[in-house]
C-alpha cells in the first residue's frame, strides 16, 4: 500500500470513527468498525470505466468473502467523479451493475461525497453533511446484515430524521470544524 493510499483510508476511518459513530448517524457501524469487518479499497480510477471495473471488483470479492471476515466495503475513488452530479449519475450505472452480476438482494450501495447534495436543499444545507465524507465512495452493504441487525424497520427509516436532527442541532459551524478536523 502507498503512501496516498494510507492517508485515504487513515481519514476514511477518522471519518467513520468521529462522524459517522461520534455522532450515531448509523447505529450500525461501531460493531463491523472495532470488528475489523470493514474491506477498504482505494482505486486509482479516473474514468467512470475505469469506477465500473473496480466496483465490479469490490462486488465480487465481497460476495465471494464470508460476513465472518468482511462484512461491509468501501470502494474509495479520490480520482473519479469529483464532481457530485457526475458522481449522483454514476450511481443509477452502480445499481445497474449489481442487478448485472445478480447480486440484487445480497449487496446495496450506499453513497458519500464530499459536495453530497439532497434533492431540494441547498448546497450549504447541514443535512447535506449526513453523507458528506472526505472522499468520493461507495459504500457495500450486505443486504443480510442489515436485515440481521434491524429487527424494526420502522426505527431504520427514523434514521435519516434523526441524523438531520442531530445535525442541526449542532449547526454548519460545528459540522464544518468536525470535517475539517477529519481530513486534516
Amino acid at each position: 500500500m502507498d503512501t496516498h493510499e494510507e492517508l485515504v483510508i487513515d481519514q476514511t476511518r477518522r471519518w467513520i470513527a468521529q462522524v459517522v459513530m461520534g455522532l450515531n448517524l448509523c447505529p450500525f457501524a461501531r460493531r463491523v468498525f472495532d470488528g475489523a469487518l470493514i474491506r477498504y479499497t482505494v482505486t486509482d480510477a479516473t474514468s467512470e470505466l475505469q469506477l465500473r471495473e473496480a466496483l465490479a471488483r469490490a462486488l465480487r470479492a465481497l460476495a465471494e468473502v464470508p460476513s465472518e471476515q468482511v462484512e461491509t466495503a468501501f470502494l474509495i475513488h479520490p480520482h473519479a467523479l469529483a464532481d457530485f452530479l457526475d458522481y449522483n449519475d454514476f450511481v443509477t450505472d452502480a445499481n445497474d451493475l449489481i442487478a448485472e452480476m445478480g447480486l440484487e438482494g445480497v449487496i446495496q450501495i450506499a453513497t458519500f461525497h464530499p459536495q453530497y447534495q439532497f434533492a431540494g436543499t441547498k448546497p450549504e444545507d447541514v443535512e447535506n453533511y449526513t453523507n458528506r465524507s472526505p472522499f468520493p465512495m461507495l459504500h457495500l452493504l450486505r443486504e443480510a446484515s442489515i436485515s440481521a441487525v434491524n429487527h424494526d424497520p420502522a426505527k431504520l427509516h427514523e434514521i435519516p430524521r434523526r441524523n438531520v436532527e442531530t445535525l442541526r442541532r449542532m449547526g454548519l459551524a460545528q459540522v464544518r470544524a468536525l470535517m475539517a478536523r477529519v481530513t486534516s
